[in-house]
């Protein structure tokens, strides 16, 4: 045991002297040090029991079957709790590391890897290795090279688990190299040597000249009648043909061997006999050369014994770190946090156990605002669950396995985790129940320390009730005074009352519905709990009058704190509706508080989006505006060098002029005082109108005010118009010539929105082509001259098949590609017809 070698010094009296009474000395000064090995054996044997107890055991029974190695499956079937805070921490951040890769690239594999130290001592002190030890080799050190490819490929950044991947030494030299030479147990491959090559082609041939004397024997005329079968076979390595025995003398050879029945018998005829003794050779002088490359790839295998031993070694530490993330995966476990002050906080605490569609999660509570929890009601309650969760939840973590239960748990690493759950009644040793438990409660007492969790189920049980009872709070005061963690279940009264009075000791119960029977199996921390056997019996169908009498026998101070705890119950449940009914309602606030706020951020959103489309829409009249100049300074330029301009032609650039200012303002001037509009009919909260000088839909929000001006909404932007830009869309006693009254652009040529730059990186080819082709004819209407197309650099493909589209297009004048400035290669620049 861990515990047992890290026992330091100035215990070792102490702890001897109490481990001497466990085993029956009269006194641990008589101890010898063989006494003192007893004294170990015995104190290990004890601790066993209780994590046995809390079937720790079958934890690691299933952590074992998800190892791949039969090392790491023998350490987890070993996994014994730490007792060190940092080497527990240390154990559950390599568990979740661990869990962590898992989920974002896979566990890596295992299989494959066998422990071969013996084989490689025995290799490294000259030995030679079988063709199944090497391949076993070989086995370990693929699964190490591809555990550590795996790491490789993960990038998963630093963790706990670097340290043992870096002890990982990948030796593909040596891998390939048994692998090419050793086809299988059985087998040597033609390639493990070019000697080994050359004999076997010898051995092919001396056989193939064999074969082919025999078939001529086999085939001749002269003795196929001496023959028993026409077939060819060997013997002893030997190319024979079976001859009838009564026949023997007519075939000229060796005979090798006789049929079972005598009939038979089987000749070397003379003329293969030197071709059977060179093949003979042959494969003496193969087998020697296959010897040769087996010490050769032991010598191999030895000088990188060390490194092989060492790598295994971190193989089945990261097999069985995997195994603990697979079982934390399977049991929805999680990392709690750790402390050596003996603080419990379980959150939804699952016992890893108990079916996970059927397991009910518990909080419990323990070593913070109280050191002794006192946990009771109903048989079938879920109390001795409760007790195993705590002390089992607590050995798996301080044997470094995350634990079935909701995040930010807190447990606590202890020295000793003593328990006493079940019925410990033993005929054999002449032990009652009551028994069997004091038994466990002695040994529990001697052995409690400040550094202990003590679980202890129905104490006081199975002798008087009065006794019992003040037997159990003695016993739990003198574990007290030993500073030790307590949680223990009881149907007692008594105890019930010195949990409430006793500071630092608190009750707990396990729910019950009386009106279903069934255990609701929560625990509620601070409430004494009922054993409620009257109302189970009444439900079960006992009498009424059996119920009555067994009630006034009860004493009036039971009677009276059963009362008080059935009150303080019914207060209770009181109190959880109304936070529950209050989480309802908070929970409902915030929703809503939420879709106010995601309402507001859409609106936001919305007005961001109407703003950039404004300023996307100011951006292409200042492109189309610069496009129409550059030409009408194109054309003006053309009129200075002709020095003369035709009135024609001044007319006509003064039109240009004009188009061009007229389209450089997007807004359209106000009606003149010539064809100024009247409201049909007076302005109304809910009209529909259009703003006429941005020709924008807009709803009337309030009537005119002594200025003229009305509120209205357009779109999400609430503002404030003067009467008389604002036409009625919607009034029956519209005549149908205001209706249409306004003004409303014709599109033409200078609508079409020019584009002098085109950017299409990132674009497939074809559609491109398909942008390049739009902005061309955009360009044509517009009367751009020039344009630039952005393709980018990359493949050249874009580049490629915009020019080869180019010259086919009838509107491009010329193109070319950038140069210093402009773009260079990544840019094509063409003139327009």
């Amino acid at each position: 045991m861990q515990f047992c070698v890290k026992m330091t010094y100035l215990f070792e009296t102490e702890w001897l002297k109490t481990v001497g009474a466990l085993i029956g000395r009269p006194r641990a000064d008589n101890i010898r040090p063989y006494g003192h090995k007893i004294a170990i054996i015995e104190f290990g044997r004890i601790m066993n029991r209780h994590y046995k107890t809390l079937e720790l055991d079958k934890i690691l029974e299933k952590l074992a079957g998800m190892t791949s190695i039969e090392d790491a499956h023998e350490m987890a079937l070993n996994l014994e709790p730490v007792f060190e805070l940092k080497k527990v921490e240390q154990l559950l951040q390599q568990t979740d590391d661990a869990v962590a890769l898992s989920g974002r690239f896979g566990a890596p594999s295992f299989g494959g890897a066998g422990n071969c130290s013996g084989h490689l001592r025995r290799a490294q002190a000259g030995g030679c290795l079988t063709t199944g030890e090497l391949l076993s080799v070989a086995s370990t050190l693929r699964t190490i090279r591809t555990v550590k490819e795996w790491h490789s490929r993960s990038g998963g950044g630093a963790s706990s688990l670097d340290g043992y991947f870096s002890g990982l030494v990948s030796n593909k030299f040596l891998e390939d190299k048994i692998t090419s030479a050793i086809i299988s147990e059985e087998e040597i491959s033609d390639k493990a040597s070019p000697v080994l090559s050359d004999i076997r082609r010898k051995i092919r041939t001396a056989s193939s000249k064999a074969r082919e004397v025999l078939d001529k024997i086999i085939h001749s005329s002269t003795y196929i009648k001496y023959l028993q079968d026409t077939i060819v076979t060997q013997r002893d390595g030997r190319y024979v043909v079976p001859v009838r025995s009564e026949c023997r003398g007519n075939v000229p050879g060796l005979v090798h061997d006789t049929s079972s029945s005598g009939a038979t018998v089987f000749i070397e005829p003379m003329g293969v006999v030197q071709a059977n003794n060179d093949i003979k050779l042959l494969q003496s002088k193969e087998e020697q050369e296959i010897e040769r490359i087996l010490f050769e790839l032991s010598a191999n295998a030895g000088e990188f014994a060390d490194s092989i031993i060492h790598s295994y070694k971190n193989l089945a530490q990261l097999n069985l770190i995997f195994a603990k993330a697979d079982l934390a995966y399977s049991m929805k476990a999680s990392k709690p946090i750790m402390n050596d002050r003996g603080m419990i906080e379980l959150k939804q605490a699952r016992h890893p156990l108990i079916d996970k569609n059927k397991v009910v999660p518990v909080d419990v509570m323990l070593g913070k605002e109280f050191d002794t929890l006192v946990i009771t009601g109903p048989n079938t309650g879920g109390k001795t669950v409760t007790l195993k969760t705590i002390g089992l939840l607590t050995l798996m973590a301080m044997c470094g396995l995350l634990v079935p239960c909701a995040d930010n748990s807190e447990l606590s690493v202890f020295r000793r985790v003593l328990v006493d759950i079940g019925d410990e009644q033993s005929i054999e040793q002449s032990l009652s129940t009551f028994s069997g438990h004091m038994t466990n409660i002695v040994q529990i007492i001697k052995l409690a320390n400040a550094g202990s969790l003590c679980l202890i189920d129905e104490l006081g049980a199975g002798t008087d009730p009065v006794e019992g009872a003040a037997l159990a709070i003695a016993i739990l005061e003198r574990l007290r005074d030993k500073h030790a963690k307590i949680a223990s279940t009881t149907h007692y009264a008594e105890l019930k009352e010195f949990a409430l009075r006793t500071p630092g000791v608190e009750n707990g119960s396990c729910e019950f519905d009386v009106a279903t029977l069934k255990p609701t199996y929560r625990l509620l921390i601070g409430v004494p709990g009922k054993s409620n056997a009257f109302a189970i019996s009444k439900r079960l169908g006992i009498d009424d009058e059996i119920i009555s009498r067994a009630s006034e026998l009860v004493s009036n101070e039971n009677r009276q704190f059963e009362d008080v705890v059935e009150k303080l119950e019914k207060r209770r449940q009181s109190l959880e509706k109304q936070l529950e009914n209050a989480n309802r309602l908070t929970a409902k606030a915030n929703t809503e508080k939420q879709k106010a706020e995601n309402e507001m951020q859409k609106a936001k959103q919305r007005a961001e989006r109407e703003i950039e489309k404004a300023r996307q829409e100011a951006q292409r009249i200042i492109s189309r505006t610069r496009a129409q100049a550059d030409a009408v300074a194109e054309e003006l330029e053309k009129a200075r060098k002709a020095k003369d301009m035709s009135v024609q032609a001044r007319t006509q650039l003064k039109k240009n002029i004009d188009k061009m200012e007229a389209h450089a303002d997007p807004v359209k001037a106000r009606n003149t005082p010539d064809e100024e509009y009247k409201l049909p009919r007076p302005l109304k909260v809910g009209d529909t109108v259009l703003i006429y000088d941005i020709d924008k839909n807009a709803t009337v929000l309030a009537p005119p005010n002594k200025d003229g001006v009305v509120l209205v909404q357009a779109g999400i932007i609430k503002t404030r118009v003067d009467i008389k830009n604002l036409r009625l869309l919607k009034s029956n006693n519209k005549p149908a010539k205001d209706r249409f009254s306004s003004t409303r652009n014709v599109p033409s040529r200078m609508d079409v929105r020019p584009e002098t730059e085109v950017d299409v990186r990132g674009e497939t080819a074809f559609d491109a082509i398909n942008i390049v082709d739009k902005a061309i004819d955009n360009a044509v209407l517009s009367g751009v001259s020039k344009m630039t197309i952005i393709h980018g650099k990359g493949t050249g493909v874009l580049k490629r098949e915009i020019n080869k589209y180019l010259k086919t297009n009838k509107a491009v004048k010329s193109q070319r590609l950038g140069v210093f400035g402009e773009g260079e290669d990544g840019v094509t620049i063409i003139e327009l017809k």
